[in-house]
């Protein structure tokens, strides 16, 4: 059992990390640090996009207008870090 709440916690950390990553690449694009023309660098962006851009447009309905702002990958990182805690906190009661 342990190691399936390892994994879980893996997986958790891995899907932040994509949030992260998606968050400074639109900021990039954005300030046109990087370009979309790259075959490489779309890629990226897409398979980042479609990972991510599902929960976040579902919190985007939701959470008011905040006009160019967008704190909707800070709530779903909270909402995770605290859904991986208390998954943890409920494990380690069942098991002790």
């Amino acid at each position: 059992m342990n190691s399936i709440l390892a994994l879980f916690n893996e997986i958790i950390g891995l899907y932040i990390w994509v949030l992260v990553i998606n968050a400074a690449a639109s900021w990039l694009v954005a300030f046109n640090v990087i370009n979309t023309s790259n075959r490489f660098v779309y890629s990226v962006l897409e398979i980042s996009h479609k990972l991510t851009d599902p929960p976040l447009r579902y919190i985007r309905n939701f959470m008011p207008n905040l006009g160019t702002v967008d704190i909707s990958p800070i709530v779903l990182i909270l909402a995770l870090v605290f859904l991986r805690n208390f998954i943890n906190e409920i494990f380690y009661k069942v098991v002790l």
